[in-house]
């Protein structure tokens, strides 16, 4: 029976489609390689699973391996998704840039945002050809609304992303370092950045952005 984009065979047997297109891996993984030549990265290393999946992640294999091509100057490696998730928990320093499709994309930014104290910490941007949005890669926690709780470091991450993308690189890099400072000085961060989440200590998400106001308006250049 047809149902969209799956098919369901009986009551207990069910099968997926997992589409992969030349012309849609070209496009990303060639984004890839121009965010890493545009700041400055070194490495760029292609995701897949082409020895189990060798239509659908061979062809996202092959691709990637012709474009690297086309940036010489920038090293190209490709990894097996489960092995790619041990190597970032294990030597996540050997790593740059990564690229991959859709779904193991979506597993390896939570692993590296875990790496890095959750989600509430992990920036995002969505890129296309003619607009591009910056926001944390978590939701919208609405439990937390109006509870002066959440930790806004993602949000912030994701202006100094959009800062970097317009070109205000030394705005970015500021506003980067006054985050690093407060959280590295560990005082007035919210309970997630705690080492004990029930820590009373622990400010609230105004209280955590008035702490980088204070940092800012110390750095700002006379």
């Amino acid at each position: 029976k047809d149902h969209g984009d799956s098919f369901r065979f009986e009551e207990h047997v069910g099968i997926s489609i997992k589409p992969i297109s030349e012309e849609g891996t070209r496009r990303v993984v060639r984004f890839a390689f121009e965010f890493a030549r545009a700041n400055g990265r070194k490495k760029v290393t292609s995701v897949h699973k082409a020895n189990i999946m060798k239509y659908s992640d061979g062809l996202w294999l092959r691709i990637s391996e012709e474009v690297a091509k086309e940036f010489p100057e920038i090293e190209f490696e490709d990894r097996i998704i489960d092995n790619m998730c041990m190597q970032l928990v294990q030597k996540p320093e050997l790593y740059d840039v990564i690229v991959a499709p859709n779904l193991y994309g979506d597993i390896l930014s939570d692993l590296v945002a875990g790496l890095v104290g959750g989600l509430g910490m992990a920036p995002g941007s969505n890129d296309g050809d003619t607009a591009h949005v910056f926001e944390p890669v978590h939701g919208s926690a609405p439990k937390y609304a109006g509870q002066n709780k959440a930790n806004p470091t993602a949000q912030m991450l994701s202006a100094v992303m959009m800062l970097r993308h317009l070109g205000e690189h030394d705005a970015a890099q500021r506003m980067e370092d006054a985050i690093a400072a407060v959280i590295a000085d560990g005082k007035d961060v919210t309970y997630d950045m705690k080492d004990d989440r029930n820590d009373p200590t622990a400010v609230g998400t105004s209280q955590f952005a008035d702490a980088i106001i204070k940092v800012l308006g110390a750095r700002v250049p006379a």
